[in-house]
């Protein structure tokens, strides 16, 4: 199913971390004008520190949980198989913490990252990836098998709007649990889920009563 366009706008998404063993590649040199051009420049092995050349970008933050982290940031990188998109490569070091693995980033946007912010926008990750897994699971967000792009859209921008209802709802609804499940006291989206349809019920339909038509029946 087609990543819904809403999805798009949110950087978080823009941010990937990877593992430090690949390599990476630089922009090759201008063409010489002899033989055929090359696709790749110098190699950027992730967990060799030899092959890295001079960050574009660097700063040093403080941080209250994660203590001093470092920065830094290489641009217009490609990974081999795909000469023709650059990104933004970023590295995030705990200076406090000797035996921590470091975090490595890419960044996909054309406009140029907030090198103190991107590693925040990481961490957002963690809530998205768990709203996902919920849409799909519980809200069946790629059961419906449609035609168009323009019908997955529409289908996909209901997404959102169905879990800010559970949101709203979390409050109002009364846990209905199945035979086999304990009662809760703090609602998770599923049992608000579960429980919808007897608010539904207490609602009832806006719309007004539907008007006879054709002949009277007296």
């Amino acid at each position: 199913m087609a990543v819904p366009h809403f999805l798009n706008k949110l950087q978080t998404l823009t941010v990937t971390s990877y593992s430090a063993n690949r390599v990476l590649y630089h922009a090759p040199e201008a063409y010489q004008g002899k033989g055929r051009p090359s696709k790749h420049g110098q190699k950027f092995s992730l967990k060799s520190e030899d092959t890295w050349d001079l960050a574009q970008a660097e700063i040093t933050t403080q941080t209250p949980k994660l203590g001093r982290l470092r920065v830094r940031q290489w641009d217009s990188l490609h990974f081999k198989q795909a000469p023709d998109q650059p990104f933004v490569l970023i590295l995030v070091e705990r200076l406090d913490e000797l035996n921590s693995n470091p975090l490595w980033l890419i960044w996909l946007e054309k406009d140029q990252p907030i090198l103190d912010q991107i590693w925040q926008k990481y961490l957002r990750r963690f809530a998205i990836e768990h709203w996902y897994r919920f849409v799909r699971q519980r809200l069946h967000w790629t059961v419906p098998q449609l035609s168009t792009t323009k019908q997955m859209e529409t289908w996909s921008d209901l997404m959102p709007l169905i879990t800010w209802q559970l949101w709203l709802a979390r409050n109002v609804v009364e846990d209905t649990p199945l035979p086999w499940q304990k009662s809760m006291t703090k609602l998770t989206p599923g049992r608000i889920a579960n429980s919808f349809a007897a608010l539904l019920v207490r609602i009832a339909s806006p719309a007004s009563h539907p008007k006879p038509r054709g002949k009277s029946p007296g």
